[in-house]
């Protein structure tokens, strides 16, 4: 599998790409309100996970040059767009840019001309940003191409992929399927992040997310008449158990200084006030950041279920799925990206990110396969209590849009010259 070299970015690596800095910013400071409009529009119009049809044809005819090639794949979701310079061979590594383009299922609140016109659908958590930067991305990037001596910029290649379904944790792995790391030495995304003010970018070297898994409960055992519940073995009641009884064990049994997270999002049993059911079905996510601190937990989780059914006579069996890795950040993709950054925002725009989110991305099924890394891209206004992620107010101050693209622009084309030393 190509790659690119696990070294330490330098400054003459830098020096590489200064000659086209200039020429970057000058077209983003351009067209900085057209990708607003873009972003605008993409916000109006959410389409949920595996369901991105308009979005990809929209992304298609907004990469339509001759310099670029843009295709969506049998699916009918998702966009593998490729950009070449100069004498671009099978033996040329290529740098992956990646975008998600999914809504979440959750109204849009806000009062603004752009609020999504579905109802139930929402871009809450900025992948209609996360699509308009890479969009932005590869307008600058085709420019530099058109406007360089290919003595300048010989033998590149640059892809760019829109990925569908990141909420659901199905997308990346469609598109590792439809051939989206074929050939890919590195891979570069970012995640707006409402907790850091617009024009700063986030840098975090290592663990950056969490391993997710879903996890489901079913405790079966024998209903009855509400008012003779010793007739039973109240199915309700040992749901009940089993909540509490993981939610004070789990704290005291992982390791404190491991970030742990687990939490129960959904109860269901029963049909009326005087009946006890004989099936309640739960389900919940576990977040770790360690591969043991995970094992030791599953293992305590199903010890629990076990205990729980000894004590109360219902059965309980318990399922995990949708198991995702966390992302980890490659030291290298990581340091380019820094340095760009810096570049972009300066020293006192970079926030160093301490501790890893406990949230989950599927970005870490490509980092699976080849190095890469995510940057957190600023977002917020200057109120002190800007919506979070997920929230039906969630909103961005848009002069992230061409922060976001004059770094990742950079650090593609950074990596890209790298990849053939």
């Amino acid at each position: 599998m190509n790659s690119v070299s696990a070294r330490h970015i330098t400054p003459t690596d830098i020096e590489r790409i200064v000659p086209f800095e200039v020429l970057i910013d000058r077209i983003a400071a351009d067209r900085e309100s057209a990708w607003i409009s873009c972003r605008r529009m993409l916000h109006a119009a959410p389409e949920p996970s595996g369901q991105e049809t308009a979005t990809s044809q929209f992304i298609v005819s907004r990469l339509s040059t001759p310099l670029i090639t843009a295709a969506i794949p049998p699916r009918g979701v998702g966009v593998i767009a490729d950009l070449k310079i100069g004498a671009v061979t099978e033996a040329t590594r290529v740098i992956a840019v990646r975008a998600d383009i999914d809504a979440l299922r959750m109204p849009d609140k806000k009062s603004v001309a752009y609020c999504s016109g579905r109802a139930g659908l929402a871009h809450a958590c900025g992948h209609d940003a996360h699509t308009t930067v890479v969009l932005a991305t590869a307008e600058l990037l085709q420019t530099v191409a058109r406007t360089s001596q290919e003595s300048e910029l010989p033998a590149i290649h640059i892809r760019f992929l829109f990925q569908a379904a990141e909420e659901t944790g199905e997308g990346a792995l469609w598109m590792i399927e439809d051939g989206g790391l074929e050939g890919v030495s590195a891979i570069l995304g970012l995640h707006v992040d409402p907790q850091i003010r617009a024009g700063r970018i986030g840098i975090r070297y290592g663990v950056l997310t969490a391993q997710v898994d879903e996890l489901h409960f079913v405790v079966e055992g024998r209903g009855g008449h509400a008012a003779r519940p010793q007739h039973t073995t109240d199915p309700i009641a040992a749901a009940v158990m089993l909540i509490s009884t993981l939610y004070q064990t789990i704290p005291r049994q992982a390791d404190a200084l491991t970030p742990t997270v687990f939490t129960i999002g959904s109860v269901h049993g029963g049909t009326a006030s005087n009946i006890i059911p004989d099936r309640v079905e739960i389900s919940g996510t576990l977040r770790t950041t360690d591969a043991e601190t995970r094992l030791r937990v599953i293992g305590l989780i199903r010890h629990t279920c076990e205990a729980i059914s000894l004590t109360t006579g219902s059965k309980i069996d318990v399922g995990f799925s949708s198991p995702l890795g966390s992302v980890i950040n490659d030291p290298v993709v990581t340091s380019a990206f820094e340095a760009s950054a810096r570049q972009v925002v300066g020293d006192q725009g970079i926030v160093i990110i301490e501790k890893p989110s406990m949230g989950g991305e599927d970005f870490a099924n490509y980092i699976d396969r080849v190095r890469g890394a995510q940057i957190r891209l600023g977002c917020a206004g200057e109120q002190s209590d800007w919506p979070l992620l997920h929230s039906p107010v969630f909103d961005i101050d848009e002069k992230a849009i061409a922060v976001g693209a004059r770094v990742m622009a950079r650090t593609a084309l950074l990596l890209a010259m790298i990849a053939r030393d």
